[in-house]
């Protein structure tokens, strides 16, 4: 029995006023300058994603995924079709506009319309789209995208001993939440899975570091940067870890 000083008005969380939940996101591109994001497509997409995938020689594309490395290009091809159809995980194949080429994966997931949250993942950036404008562009489309819906959580999750994901989550101004011991088995081994997130509150400044970073403006005319993106969305950040 609660018999404490709250009994009578135990604490709640705020009211969210006019909630109501978001669409699933459609099956549909989603236009940057420097890249497209495109509902995966066997057909459409699998010999240049192989090709570009074939440039990572030593296959450490696929370290903290759940599938990969693919024996050949039939094999690619196989899981390409399985996981093309599906709304959930719902794949997109980014598209380098530069060199008019597929040349990463990366999906929506988890997606729950009732509680406003969606996940980003499935990330596959060959070496051709890896430390490019077009990866960060892809990301940023996709949060976007999420937010614009009217999601309220974007969420990142990615093995606790991969560190280049959890760098790259708080880069893209994710919060640190926090680490799920032994979350579950991968390819036969433990996986801790650390979780980052952003949510609606915090879009406005997200989306306005973003755009500062990916503006013409930051890059000289040999493509280096003039701010880090990292430098516009590290005050931004609720945690770090």
């Amino acid at each position: 029995m609660n018999t404490g000083p709250n009994a009578d008005n135990p604490p709640l969380g705020d009211i969210v006023p006019r909630w109501t939940p978001p669409p699933r996101p459609p099956r549909a591109a989603l236009e940057g300058r420097h890249c497209r994001l495109e509902p995966l497509d066997a057909a459409a997409h699998a010999e240049e994603l192989h090709a570009a995938n074939q440039l990572d020689a030593e296959g450490r594309l696929w370290t903290y995924l759940p599938y990969g490395p693919f024996e050949d290009f039939d094999a690619y091809l196989r899981w390409l079709e399985t996981a093309a159809p599906g709304d959930d995980p719902l794949f997109f194949a980014i598209r380098d506009l530069a060199g008019d080429t597929a040349v990463g994966v990366a999906s929506y997931l988890r997606i729950k319309p009732e509680s406003g949250s969606i996940e980003v993942g499935h990330l596959n950036f060959s070496p051709r789209l890896r430390r490019t404008p077009a990866a960060t562009e892809a990301m940023y489309l996709m949060m976007r995208h999420a937010f614009d819906l009217g999601y309220r959580r974007y969420e990142w999750k990615c093995h606790a001993l991969n560190a280049p994901s959890r760098r790259a989550a708080q880069r893209l101004g994710l919060s640190y939440e926090g680490v799920f011991r032994q979350h579950t088995v991968v390819k036969g081994r433990n996986r801790d899975t650390a979780w980052y997130a952003a949510i609606d509150a915090e879009w406005p400044e997200l989306r306005q570091a973003f755009e500062t970073w990916l503006a013409p403006e930051n890059f000289d005319a040999s493509g280096r940067q003039s701010r880090r993106l990292s430098q516009l969305t590290l005050p931004l950040l609720k945690q770090i870890g």
